[in-house]
């Protein structure tokens, strides 16, 4: 039920950005126990320059190859949110070459009532889901 954005600069193949997105998905499956189908995946390309990311004072510089990973979500241990780190993180790196240093992710925690999957129905609330 996770839903995820995926902001990155434009330049990636369709091949790149299937393998980014497919990552992310098996993390959040291993690290948050969701079901396979339970997949919301959103990626947006910004033109180069679009996307500041400085390092935040811990000294590093990301490249033009940085990804943004935005996970809204039902509120999850620090078990498993430090747990989706290490794992993305680690994947990301073997899976599609990304720089460690090219990954910032943020975890916005809600509701059952901020969630409606269509109908206009809160499908947590009503007991569908």
């Amino acid at each position: 039920m996770p839903l995820i954005r995926i902001d990155i600069t434009e330049g990636r193949s369709d091949a790149e950005i299937k393998m980014l997105m497919d990552t992310v998905q098996d993390c959040v499956v291993e690290a948050f126990k969701v079901p396979v189908k339970d997949r919301y995946q959103i990626v947006t390309e910004h033109k180069p320059g679009r996307m500041i990311l400085l390092d935040t004072g811990l000294g590093f510089e990301r490249t033009e190859q940085a990804v943004v990973i935005q996970v809204f979500t039902s509120a999850r241990t620090t078990v498993n949110k430090t747990k989706f780190y290490q794992l993305l993180s680690a994947a990301l790196v073997q899976r599609c070459g990304l720089l460690v240093q090219d990954l910032l992710i943020s975890v916005m925690t809600n509701t059952d009532v901020d969630w409606s999957f269509g109908f206009g129905e809160a499908q947590y609330l009503t007991g569908q889901l």
